[in-house]
């Protein structure tokens, strides 16, 4: 690894410096409550730049380490957010920007859910607070933000292409700045880091790979590639890297007293470490190491960076390190909401009502949980159901049908592609595979939707989840892009639901249906709509009137087509707009048009007969080859009806821009989608 010319820690630690300090790397602390008020951080307080590391002890790297991991905790309880596995790489941040002469080195961060730290560390501390906040810091890096962030991350598995074509790019230069990957075993199951590996070697590019190997993504990693690290780790070996960076086999510094403890259920022999499959790829691999070792990160750090060609450090981590309920419960701390406002009696005896009225009432459910409920309830009925998902099983509400159907529940790890074209395959031998997928995550899946599922027209039902705006986690998870690219497709049937009831349906009917369908469903909770029972059949392409409001007579008559959850804001705006001057005497139609493809055309004839002046789509979508383009298409290149009556028409949605991150109600305020802003919207249509 070629060593940037700038680089103040261009030479490596000493093995005497780093003696010396062993005795000190216990110092760290481990927490049990997150603290409510700012921790006193002097060594953190001093740092306004990564640079300003340089003059730090060992000791006080190790002392800093306590005081970032005290930050964090304090930090996550203000404003909420990731949490886990950013815990987990306090020590390993620390380490890299010590070593390394950032921004002109290159630090690649995968996915960016351990990017607090990265963030602390590099100018950002003081507004660490208004992290996923409007106009707050980012929950992901984001090269707009800072130069220190060298890549834009929100999907898994990126990190080793966008370091390998930066590592090309620079070489081609004639610059010799260090780049470094950072990438969990969870994302390493995707295939694209696979090809990145391989391509590198290819290169034989000067790359440095640093495997954070927790057992974890979001949920446990599982499959043959986490095995593998689970056999390196369980060997108490370790490939060793000498002074002049060469690798050497010796026994692990932790296993006095190692308990041979395994991370698998079922572990086969241990390999030989030379027979790795890093080495076996071409990449020069050193590790497992303690991740939480300060001075021997120190130390494997600084040698592997001059090592040339590309370069593999394993590092063995805990998620949530430091905090134990975090320690112990590693899934559920994955993120947190930000800890309730501590205030006086008032506010006590309220939040003692609500309680009181929630035990009461019965809470929405999210649409997750519906989905989840529909799964359990169809495979109760019809063996054939088998359901995948790619890595996301609490996520998609998959747990009870995971425990009650374990035989039927495929997790293929952060593998999108692989989950559609698995799918797939099923869907040939007389199965009815349903993929579980996030809006955001099927784009990574989109030719094999295509060409694998679509083009053979095979029975593969997509559950669609976090679809529309997703709040805090931004333009990286918003799911505002499906209805435009799926209803390209043809054989695709797409469904949008109003409420947890309507899902519930519509996922039963899609499922029912003999070809590819896509059931696209919100994150969060639902309206508190009941899920009625026996599950019900809707006829494909049947859209619903669901009120009329405002004088036959009117001299203006609204159709207001209204696709998914946007439904209740639908019917409150038209309300406002039809009350509050009755001297205007609008009708409107309020629609749950309830299909994507194929639309209700019927309908839409049947709302032009009664004289509709005026058309408007709502959807939470993005306008631009949304499904109020659909209805577009069809009226001007199909409706003889709409080409006589000429109705003024007018889209609305998500405008032509990624959406920043900030609350759900802010978001769609943003775009013109609160109530306000629809009502607005359609009085100036109707105007």
């Amino acid at each position: 690894m070629q060593q940037s010319p700038h680089s103040p820690q261009s030479q490596s630690v000493s093995a005497s410096a780093i003696e010396s300090a062993a005795q000190l790397s216990n110092l760290q602390q481990t927490y049990a409550v997150i603290p409510r008020v700012r921790p006193n951080t002097p060594l953190l307080d001093s740092i306004d730049a990564p640079s300003d590391l340089n003059a730090f002890t060992t000791t006080q790297l190790i002392t800093l380490a306590d005081e970032l991991r005290l930050f964090l905790l304090y930090s996550a309880g203000q404003s909420g957010g990731h949490f886990g596995a950013n815990l987990g790489v306090v020590e390993l941040t620390i380490a890299l920007h010590y070593l390394l002469d950032t921004p002109q080195d290159q630090i690649v961060w995968d996915v960016g859910h351990q990017a607090y730290a990265h963030k602390v560390l590099t100018g950002r501390r003081e507004q660490l607070g208004t992290i996923r906040s409007k106009d707050g810091l980012t929950a992901f890096p984001e090269r707009a933000e800072s130069v220190y962030d060298t890549f834009g991350v929100g999907h898994s598995s990126t990190s080793i292409s966008a370091g390998l074509g930066m590592s090309l790019a620079l070489r081609y230069q004639g610059r010799t700045q260090t780049v470094a990957c950072i990438i969990g075993d969870g994302a390493m199951t995707g295939g694209m880091a696979f090809e990145a590996m391989n391509d590198a070697v290819q290169q034989d590019a000067d790359l440095l790979v640093i495997l954070n190997d927790n057992d974890m993504s979001i949920s446990c990693s599982i499959g043959g590639f986490p095995r593998h690290l689970a056999m390196l780790w369980e060997s108490g070996y370790q490939v060793d890297i000498s002074e002049a960076g060469e690798p050497v086999l010796r026994l692990r510094p932790d296993m006095q007293g190692f308990d041979r403890r395994k991370r698998h259920k079922e572990m086969r022999d241990v390999p030989q470490l030379e027979d790795n499959l890093f080495k076996a790829i071409g990449f020069t691999y050193f590790g497992p190491f303690d991740g939480h070792n300060i001075p021997e990160l120190l130390r494997v750090l600084s040698l592997a960076k001059q090592v040339s060609g590309p370069v593999l450090v394993h590092i063995y981590t805990t998620k949530g390190k430091g905090f134990a309920p975090a320690e112990l419960d590693p899934v559920g701390y994955h993120a947190i909401s930000k800890l309730p406002v501590e205030d006086d009696e008032t506010n006590t005896k309220a939040a003692d009502t609500s309680v009181a009225k929630a035990s009461v009432d019965k809470p929405a459910l999210k649409y997750s949980q519906v989905f989840g409920q529909f799964l359990c309830d169809k495979a109760a009925e019809d063996d054939k159901l088998l359901a995948i998902t790619p890595a996301m099983e609490e996520g998609s509400g998959m747990i009870d049908f995971a425990r009650h159907f374990p035989e039927r529940f495929f997790d293929v790890a952060i593998a999108e592609q692989h989950a559609v074209t698995l799918a797939a395959g099923m869907a040939t031998q007389g199965v009815k595979p349903i993929v579980a997928i996030y809006s955001t995550f099927l784009q990574r899946g989109y030719d094999q939707l295509i060409h694998d599922v679509a083009l053979q027209n095979l029975d593969v039902t997509f559950a669609i989840d976090r679809a529309g705006l997703v709040g805090e986690d931004g333009a990286t998870h918003a799911g505002v892009f499906d209805f435009a690219f799926l209803r390209c497709v043809p054989n695709m049937v797409i469904a949008a639901p109003k409420d947890e009831n309507e899902c519930y349906h519509l996922l039963n009917t899609c499922y029912d249906y003999e070809g590819c369908t896509a059931v696209r469903y919100p994150r969060g909770v639902g309206t508190g709509a009941t899920i009625e029972q026996p599950a019900q059949i809707y006829k494909i392409g049947e859209a619903v009137v669901e009120s009329v409001l405002g004088p036959n007579d009117a001299a203006k008559k609204l159709a207001l087509l209204v696709f998914g959850t946007m439904m209740t804001t639908a019917q409150h705006a038209a309300e406002a707009i039809v009350n509050d001057d009755a001297e205007l005497e609008y009708q409107v139609h309020v629609v749950n048009m309830r299909w994507v493809k194929p639309l209700d055309t019927g309908l839409l004839e049947a709302l032009l007969a009664k004289g509709i002046t005026h058309i408007a789509t709502l959807e939470e979508h993005v306008i631009t080859g949304g499904a109020g383009s659909a209805v577009n298409e069809y009226l001007l290149n199909e409706s003889a009806a709409f080409k006589r009556t000429r109705p003024v028409i007018a889209n609305m949605g998500i405008p032509d821009r990624f959406i920043a991150h900030g609350s759900q109600s802010e978001q769609l305020a943003d775009c013109g989608l609160s109530v306000d802003g629809v009502s607005k919207q359609l009085l100036q249509l109707l105007s």
